[in-house]
């Protein structure tokens, strides 16, 4: 990564597994900012930041279906995030994203009681918002739900979606309706770009042929380069460690 880049991150603890992905921080030391290309990971992300010449900010932003160019990480920058997993819309936001769909909005500074301080320690930010994230969950779930969400994520997105409807119970019909009220793509789509940040996993240690469910190599390139709009090849390369999804990946 870049060397002045510093990233970190910490699991969710096992009560909000369904819910969050996973909480992590990100400071640049330097006094340039720094270009980056955005990639998709499947996740609505909430973000604190603050920067030497900007004010604090508490920002959400929705899911990302394609590369997004010209990203930055201003200078003396320090964000701390909360990426989620698509149930916490419903049970915990308690409303929809469809209008953020590869954007984001400005949240009022004292979003979920957060201020300025919460960024001096990461490990108290997660604490701090780990018990706030749970007082907000919603009690009763539909195991339909339940059983959707848990499938979709065990199998990375490789199942397809008669697969998912037949063993969730649920009609393919209602689960698209609710896809697209909640968060503005099909389930299809978002399978694909689970299936994606999960081949990343793999591009990340140069293995640059399908791991996950793709037909054949052609289909592996082919869906790759639509959604990151770069070939395995390139990413994997990672020219001037743009693409700081797959850049953190390695740092595994």
């Amino acid at each position: 990564m870049f060397n002045d880049l510093a990233y970190k991150s910490i699991k969710p603890s096992k009560k909000l597994l369904d819910f969050v992905d996973s909480f992590w921080c990100m400071q640049n030391k330097s006094d340039q900012t720094l270009q980056t290309i955005g990639l998709p990971d499947g996740r609505i992300d909430l973000s604190l930041m603050k920067t030497a010449k900007t004010s604090f900010q508490i920002r959400l932003l929705g899911l990302g279906t394609q590369q997004y160019e010209k990203g930055i990480i201003p200078a003396n920058s320090l964000t701390f995030v909360i990426s989620f997993k698509l149930p916490a819309v419903e049970h915990i936001f308690r409303e929809s994203i469809t209008e953020i769909l590869n954007s984001g909005k400005l949240l009022e500074n004292n979003f979920w009681d957060f201020n300025e301080n919460d960024l001096d320690d990461f490990e108290l930010f997660c604490e701090k918002a780990s018990s706030k994230i749970e007082s907000l969950l919603v009690k009763e779930i539909d195991t339909r739900k339940q059983k959707l969400f848990k499938l979709i994520y065990e199998t990375n997105g490789n199942l397809t979606v008669k697969e998912l409807s037949e063993q969730s119970n649920w009609s393919s019909r209602q689960i698209n309706r609710y896809f697209n009220q909640y968060f503005g793509v099909s389930l299809k789509a978002y399978c694909s770009i689970l299936r994606f940040r999960a081949s990343l996993e793999h591009i990340a240690k140069g293995k640059l042929f399908p791991e996950e469910n793709f037909t054949d190599q052609t289909h592996f390139i082919k869906e790759i380069k639509k959604i990151s709009g770069s070939l395995p090849k390139e990413l994997f390369q990672n020219k001037n460690d743009r693409f700081i999804l797959l850049s953190a990946l390695s740092s595994k």
